[in-house]
C-alpha cells in the first residue's frame, strides 16, 4: 500500500492510495462521512426569545453550526456513565447566548455564543444565526454533544467526501500523428506537446473522460483506470482536522473487522 498528498490547504486534502480494493476505498469514504464523531448542539433550552424566528427553528439553526471537537476529552453520550439527559462535564459542553437590539436592529452571529470549553467554540464566527429588531432579545443555553452523521447530518465531520479511480494514459507514438486534437479536447489541460512527442502531467486531475480519446481519429491514445488506486478528495467543515478524519476513520474499519472476525470465530466455534 502506498498513501501519497497530493495537495493539503487549509481544511481541503487530496491524496493518492494505491493497493486496496474498491469496497476498502467506499468503506473508508462512508465511515469518514457517517461515523468518525464530531460535536453539535443537540439540546437547547430557550430562556428568552422576542425575535420573530421560532425556538425550533432557532435551535436547528443552532445544531448545524460546526463546532470544533476535542475527540480525546469527551465520550459519546452512550458510552457516558452518566446517563443523564443534558450530559456532564465528561460527554457535553454548555454553550449559552444573550443577545439584545437596545439601540437598532442588528444580526447575532456565531462568536457571541459562549462555551465553557475554550476548546470547544463554532469553527467560524462569522456564521449568522437571527436578526434582532429594535427591542427584541434572545437568551438561551445550548448542549453541545458528539455524535455521528448517520444519526444526523450536523454530526457529520466532512462537508464533501469522494473518490475516483486513478487513470494512466497511454500513447502510441507509431501511430501519433501530433495532430493535437487530444491536447484540445482535454478539459483539464493535462496533455501537451514537446516537439515530437505528446507529454502528461499532472495526471492525477484525470477523471477519465475520454474526451481526447474521442478527439484522436486514428486511435493513438487510450486512457484506462487502474483499479487498485483511488484519489481521495476530502473537505472538513473544520470540526476536526483531515489527518484526524482519515485516522479516526482507519481505527473504526480496524476495530469493524477485528469484531467481525472475531464473530466468525465465535461461529466456527459453536459459542453462537
Amino acid at each position: 500500500m502506498e498513501v501519497r498528498i497530493l495537495e493539503k490547504e487549509g481544511n481541503y486534502l487530496r491524496f493518492l492510495i494505491s493497493g486496496i480494493s474498491t469496497p476498502i476505498a467506499n468503506a473508508l469514504r462512508r465511515i469518514m462521512i457517517a461515523e468518525v464523531p464530531s460535536m453539535a448542539i443537540e439540546d437547547v433550552i430557550v430562556i428568552e426569545n422576542s425575535s420573530p424566528m421560532n425556538d425550533e427553528i432557532l435551535a436547528l439553526r443552532l445544531g448545524l453550526i460546526p463546532l470544533k471537537t476535542d475527540l480525546d476529552s469527551y465520550f459519546i453520550p452512550e458510552e457516558c456513565t452518566c446517563q443523564s439527559e443534558l450530559g456532564c462535564n465528561q460527554c457535553s459542553v454548555t454553550l449559552t447566548l444573550e443577545a439584545n437590539a437596545n439601540e437598532e436592529n442588528r444580526t447575532v452571529y456565531s462568536r457571541e455564543l459562549k462555551s465553557t470549553n475554550p476548546d470547544i467554540t463554532p469553527v467560524s464566527d462569522k456564521i449568522p444565526i437571527l436578526k434582532l429588531a429594535y427591542g427584541q432579545s434572545v437568551r438561551l443555553e445550548c448542549y453541545a454533544r458528539l455524535g455521528k452523521g448517520k444519526v444526523h447530518t450536523k454530526w457529520q465531520p466532512v462537508s464533501a467526501c469522494a473518490y475516483k479511480y486513478a487513470s494512466v494514459i497511454q500513447i502510441n507514438t507509431e501511430k501519433c500523428d501530433f495532430c493535437r486534437r487530444c491536447i484540445k479536447a482535454c478539459p483539464k489541460n493535462i496533455l501537451n506537446k514537446d516537439k515530437k512527442k505528446i507529454t502528461i502531467f499532472e495526471i492525477e486531475k484525470c477523471d477519465l473522460c475520454n474526451e481526447c480519446v474521442i478527439a484522436c481519429p486514428i486511435d493513438a491514445i487510450q486512457v484506462e483506470k487502474v483499479k487498485d488506486t483511488f484519489i481521495f478528495m476530502i473537505e472538513s467543515t473544520g470540526a476536526l482536522t483531515t489527518d484526524r478524519i482519515i485516522y479516526e476513520a482507519n481505527k473504526i474499519l480496524i476495530n469493524k473487522t477485528n469484531d467481525f472476525q472475531e464473530q466468525l470465530l465465535n461461529i466456527k466455534s459453536g459459542e453462537i
